[in-house]
């Protein structure tokens, strides 16, 4: 009895062809006496148990003996994860699995397999794994068979900081990181500090510029002036001419006198007065 319950809630998770078929075939369910058989592997899988990989499908190959007189078409293939231990209050089934229609046709005595995929996203444990397939005879009519009931666990996937999803999320995080924080930085950090301005310390020595100035006098007479230049901006004019009339002023005021040798060869300078 219990089978069968567990087998009709099974078949009604399959689909609409279970459903149809229930509908118009009122005897349709489960036959001990159906002479074929299913066996379910998982080359996939590994030595120590079947692990189904969260994100990853999981493959499974199912091989139909027909020990029948007759030829019988497999229609679907479904199954749903149960708790290991359910709660007698509940049906204790966590999730229904994806089910796939084939259609596919045994004749009588031969073996016919076919590969079966589905995929989880669960939380890691241990659970029972239930498939089933959907089966018709050359009379229409349609059983409910268990392809496998058996303890599965549901694992994560391994990483690895060489994989391409891991390297790009990393990535992506780390321009983001940069990206805030100098925003931070331009919006609120920097304001906050004065500019440094660039140019000499005091007591720099005057550069001279290439800019030269140059004045007339009434006279017709051109003085050319040299302009320096410090740190400061502050401009110092070196190396002027006189800009008044030297025509007005004796020679003798204006020429220096030569210096006379005295016998210990030493050059003593002449002084001379001028007269007015």
């Amino acid at each position: 009895m219990g089978l069968f319950r567990l087998s009709s809630l099974a078949l009604f998770s399959l689909g609409a062809i279970g459903a149809a078929a229930a509908s118009k075939n009122p005897e349709s369910g489960t036959r001990s006496d159906l002479k074929i058989t299913v066996r379910a592997t998982f080359p996939d899988s590994e030595i120590f148990g079947i692990k189904l990989i969260n994100g990853r499908p999981t493959r499974s190959l199912l091989t139909y003996t027909n020990a029948e007189n007759k030829p019988l078409t497999v229609n679907m293939v479904g199954g749903s994860l149960w708790n290991i231990h359910p709660d007698p209050a509940s049906v204790g089934i966590i999730r229904n699995i994806t089910s796939t229609r084939y259609n596919v046709e045994i004749p009588a005595g031969e073996k016919q397999q076919i590969s079966y995929s589905f995929a989880t996203e669960l939380h890691p444990q241990d659970l029972r794994l239930l498939l089933l397939s959907v089966i018709s005879d050359s009379e229409g009519q349609f059983y409910t068979m268990t392809s496998f009931n058996e303890t599965v666990t549901v694992v994560e996937p391994e990483t690895s900081i060489f994989d391409p999803q891991i390297i790009f999320l990393y990535l992506f995080l780390l321009v983001t990181f940069v990206g805030t924080g100098y925003f931070i930085y331009t919006t609120w950090l920097a304001p906050l500090f004065p500019h440094q301005r660039r140019g000499g310390k005091t007591g720099e020595r005057t550069k001279p510029s290439s800019r030269s100035a140059k004045k007339a006098d009434p006279t017709g007479q051109t003085t050319v002036s040299a302009e320096a230049t410090t740190a400061d901006g502050t401009a110092v004019t070196t190396g002027a001419k006189p800009a008044y009339d030297e025509s007005w002023i004796p020679e003798h005021h204006i020429k220096k006198p030569a210096a006379k040798k005295v016998g210990g060869g030493t050059p003593i300078k002449s002084k001379s007065r001028s007269k007015e």
